[in-house]
């Protein structure tokens, strides 16, 4: 079987509840740490799947790895090889495929309910699940491309998921551990002081408190998305 990419872009946004889910299901991995210099590779056809992480960056700036990564993720697309997209990454999908990406209407840091759309996407992606408590780390958004179906929103951000075929596009990050929340808070201290009257913002403090409940949940719904994502890869292994 082709390893699944993984693309990190900051040092402190690696692929978190995602390793330990493609580990724990014997699929190979490969992480490329674009924050280090890593290229990006020309040919989604060296993969069974692309990953992309989240990052402090904009997908609007004029990086070259920015559009390397574009120009992948429309090759996988082309090739029918599933692509995830976690924050950053889903921005990448979404400007890949014709979408947009600007600034939210609030920052987002911390934790926030979101809700399931109804349609059956939704619950093709979703199940039963009609909401739950995402983390969030993000001050821009997208929109949805052409033929995306959306799937995920809430008070502070219209946009949190969308879905097309087999490639999933996330804002919000259900990938976190216990160990990304305590180093983004220490690396974000002060984002969260500068930003700490907004609507979507909570204090490192509550996001520390609140993650010993909200965390096994959320990596439920991780590995929901993760085993439906993986259909996608399955009749590529050999």
């Amino acid at each position: 079987m082709k390893p699944v990419a993984v693309f990190r872009h900051s040092t402190n946004e690696g692929p978190g509840h995602i390793a330990l889910f493609l580990t724990q299901h014997a699929i190979p991995w490969q992480m490329f740490h674009i924050d280090q210099g890593d290229a990006v590779p020309a040919n989604a056809g060296d993969f069974s799947g692309l990953v992309f992480m989240g990052g402090v960056m904009s997908v609007n700036d004029d990086s070259p790895w920015i559009a390397e990564e574009l120009a992948l993720i429309r090759d996988a697309i082309a090739k029918d090889i599933p692509v995830l997209g976690h924050c950053l990454g889903g921005q990448l999908m979404s400007k890949a495929l014709g979408g947009v990406v600007t600034k939210n209407p609030v920052k987002e840091f911390g934790w926030g309910e979101v809700s399931v759309a109804d349609n059956e996407t939704a619950k093709q992606w979703f199940g039963d699940i009609e909401r739950f408590d995402s983390f969030h780390w993000h001050g821009e958004t997208f929109s949805l491309p052409p033929d995306a179906v959306h799937l995920l929103s809430n008070q502070h951000c219209a946009n949190q998921a969308w879905a097309m075929g087999k490639h999933l596009a996330m804002q919000c990050h259900v990938e976190m551990t216990a160990h990304m929340i305590e180093d983004w808070c220490k690396a974000g201290a002060e984002t969260l002081a500068a930003n700490s009257d907004g609507p979507g913002v909570q204090s490192a403090e509550t996001m520390q408190a609140q993650m010993h409940d909200k965390l096994p949940s959320l990596n439920k719904v991780a590995e929901q998305l993760y085993r439906h994502w993986i259909h996608g890869i399955a009749p590529r292994a050999s």
